[in-house]
């Protein structure tokens, strides 16, 4: 008897909770990624990195849904002591059939118990988040055949405009941008404070947390890369504390020179590190989205192949990890290769900067930058620093808004 009590008053804490929580999300814009998700499928996994918005989006899913749901966070002391699955079937019991399970890297038992459930409960949903460095193969519980797998990244600048400004821009496609970039970009000129906007986004705009508090803002960011570093990538690949603290060290020589052209035997010494270890642990920060790899190829790559060149993920990481005024071009390529990699592929280029799909070349300068580097190579394009373009000279934070 004590027992049912003490289940009944669980379960309506963790309700309460879940309504709680959708109390916070009214009038907060929704990020591209909403529209793009088949939310048909009975298993949908969301992945990316902290702060980038991904409790928010299950919570306007729950607030739009007619079917009954409730939200959990896996890494809720409750989830300590007891199992997901349990939980569920007690749940269910009640009429829920949508359950939307924030960070499930956290709780121990999550691919197992996440293919049990959509095994043996063939009526409900299940929509996770989780960290962007989750291997869904792995372990006994592959959930690659079951789950429909979403990557979520932080704001483009056109989203940062939608965030601060409340201005709703569609989202443009790489050959309007190519074949109309005048046009398009005159139209926006008209709607936003330039360069204003796009120095501020460069500077601070990529996580929607930004609208909390500008002045913490980079103090935050810290914590976020410490918080994936040592929550989410360490335990997930069982590194130990030494590894954890050669990433690091890794990742502060890096930031120090980026976009950063490895000399692998270098860093090994440097860090007194095997070659291998280094790959590894770069390849470690890439699927974490701290760091941002360019390599000659996207295809069938190993975490062996030394990569080309090593970006950090976005500008305002270069902003927080620099203790002066960081280098231009540096803040131009980051802007550049992050804007594009959510929606493109993104390799390097024998003769630009840049090589997109396979099919454009683009060069990344500032007003002064001209053709001859990428003269007579077909499809190649500069993407400059200017407020607006002619011909195959691009404005850059046009770039800003294909997604």
């Amino acid at each position: 008897m004590y027992y049912c009590f003490l289940r009944k008053a669980v379960m309506e804490y963790l309700i309460e909770k879940s309504d709680r929580k959708i109390q916070f999300i009214k009038g907060k814009p929704k990020r591209y990624l909403f529209d793009k998700i088949d939310w048909e499928q009975r298993l949908v996994l969301i992945l990316g990195y902290r702060g980038v918005g991904k409790t928010t989006l299950l919570l306007q899913y729950l607030s739009e849904s007619n079917k009954k749901g409730v939200y959990l966070s896996l890494d809720d002391f409750y989830f300590e002591t007891n199992r997901l699955i349990k939980t569920i079937d007690m749940l269910y019991q009640k009429g829920f059939r949508l359950f939307l399970l924030d960070e499930v890297h956290r709780y121990f038992y999550w691919s197992k118990d996440l293919k049990q459930l959509y095994d043996d409960y063939p009526d409900i949903q299940l929509v996770a988040t989780g960290s962007s460095i989750l291997d869904l193969s792995k372990g006994n519980a592959d959930l690659s055949r079951r789950a429909s797998v979403y990557h979520l990244h932080g704001l483009s600048f056109r989203e940062f405009l939608l965030f601060e400004k409340k201005l709703n821009i569609k989202p443009l496609l790489l050959d309007e941008i190519i074949q109309k970039h005048q046009v398009l970009g005159a139209d926006i000129l008209d709607l936003i404070h330039y360069p204003t906007d796009f120095d501020n986004y460069l500077k601070y705009g990529y996580f929607p947390f930004f609208a909390e508090a500008k002045s913490t803002y980079y103090q935050k960011l810290e914590e976020t890369i410490n918080l994936v570093i040592e929550t989410d990538v360490a335990p997930f690949e069982e590194l130990q504390h030494s590894t954890v603290r050669t990433m690091k060290k890794l990742l502060y020589v890096i930031s120090d020179s980026a976009p950063f052209t490895p000399n692998i035997n270098k860093l090994s010494e440097k860090l007194e590190t095997p070659r291998n270890t280094i790959l590894r642990l770069l390849d470690y920060l890439d699927q974490a989205q701290i760091l941002n790899l360019l390599r000659s190829d996207t295809k069938g790559i190993s975490y062996l192949q030394k990569p080309e060149k090593i970006f950090l993920n976005n500008t305002n990481f270069i902003y927080s990890f620099s203790p002066v005024q960081p280098n231009t071009g540096s803040i131009r390529e980051t802007f550049f290769f992050n804007q594009l990699s959510p929606v493109h592929s993104v390799t390097s280029s024998k003769y630009g900067d840049f090589m997109i799909d396979e099919s454009f070349v683009f060069e990344i300068g500032g007003p002064s930058k001209d053709m001859e580097q990428i003269r007579g190579i077909p499809n190649a394009y500069l993407a400059l620093d200017i407020q607006g373009g002619s011909g195959k000279r691009i404005a850059l934070w046009l770039f800003g808004f294909l997604y």
